[in-house]
């Protein structure tokens, strides 16, 4: 796997301008990277960013999905567009995930959800499922499910009867929760929280990760919340939403308003970096609405927040320490885009 390295080890190290050289693209080559699915690793906490998208169709951002491997549990976050080609150009065989966490229910989250649950039941080396796919998600994930095994029945019978695939990768053991902890396994805690998308989308959540006394909390699709805040106080890592709209779209297109009292604007995401301080934020779910750039957004965030955040984009990666005195992290960027 290429690989860039991004960012110091310490957080202590890391200083305003080290996130401006992230938010500009300046990286610097380095001789290291992360370990591949199928190099041995004793102990690893990664985050990675599958889709940093939004419902636009586009090549260089997938829908919104979020990777994290916590000792050997491997667990999905949302089922954008594209998500299962991801994994796989991590070389991570969608059918070794163990678990699968959805957020709410837009499209933009859940239409990639059939690809990972069916191409990972296949069984040449990119699927391999062969138990049951966990689904944990709000309240309506058990109908989701059902309305796709219907849905994709024919093919499925047509597989089993042609190719001879084994059915208990097919299932989708589906689990409807609420507010708390909602996984455990191995010393992963995975908690639900409600977020704010809005007061037509509930429920909504996002979800905190912690392992080996260290946190990642996912925002999922929100404005500001002071529950984000809550779950993210101290974290070592904060994946946050962010949308920007020009002036000039949304009198263009008033369907950008509802937008905008969605999503957090750079103005919101500042407030909850400011309130929470967690050790880095890394931007996901990024709508650059009208002629927005990058380069804008960074500088409408920097100007209202001095710690390190970097704008994601699909297939960054996140090393955090594994150990309870543990500090910093490692971000990379992966360029891993061949066609396996």
């Amino acid at each position: 796997m290429k690989s860039t390295y991004l960012a110091a080890l310490l957080v202590g190290l890391l200083t305003t301008g080290v996130s401006q050289a992230a938010e500009s693209s300046f990286i610097n080559n380095h001789d290291h990277a992360p370990a591949t699915a199928t190099q041995a690793r004793p102990d690893i906490f990664r985050v990675s960013l599958l889709g940093t998208g939004t419902p636009v169709p586009q090549i260089s951002r997938g829908g919104y999905s979020t990777l994290v491997e916590a000792g050997n549990q491997k667990l999905v976050f949302d089922f954008g567009r594209n998500s299962a080609t991801r994994l796989w150009q991590l070389h991570i065989p969608i059918g070794r995930v163990n678990a699968f966490f959805l957020t709410h229910f837009h499209s933009d989250h859940t239409n990639g959800l059939a690809d990972l649950w069916l191409t990972g039941w296949l069984q040449p080396a990119y699927g391999q499922r062969h138990a049951p796919m966990e689904l944990y998600g709000p309240k309506s994930t058990d109908a989701l499910a059902s309305g796709l095994q219907q849905a994709y029945a024919t093919d499925i019978a047509t597989r089993v009867k042609d190719e001879g695939t084994p059915l208990d990768g097919v299932e989708i053991n589906s689990h409807e929760v609420t507010a708390g902890v909602v996984y455990n396994h191995d010393g992963v805690k995975v908690t639900a929280f409600d977020n704010d998308h809005g007061v037509n989308i509930k429920p909504s959540f996002g979800y905190r990760i912690d392992y080996h006394g260290h946190s990642v909390v996912l925002s999922g699709d929100t404005r500001y919340s002071p529950e984000v805040v809550k779950q993210a106080k101290g974290a070592d890592l904060l994946v946050h939403c962010v949308s920007m709209t020009s002036a000039e779209q949304m009198k263009a297109n008033p369907g950008y308003k509802a937008i905008a009292g969605h999503l957090a604007s750079p103005e919101q995401a500042a407030q909850v970096m400011n309130e929470a301080k967690p050790a880095l934020t890394v931007f996901s779910h990024i709508g650059l609405n009208g002629k927005i750039r990058v380069k804008d957004l960074a500088q409408d965030l920097r100007a209202r927040y001095s710690g390190p955040f970097v704008i994601g984009n699909d297939l960054m990666q996140i090393d955090l320490p594994t150990t309870p005195s543990g500090k910093g992290y490692a971000l990379w960027q992966s360029e891993n885009i061949d066609n396996k």
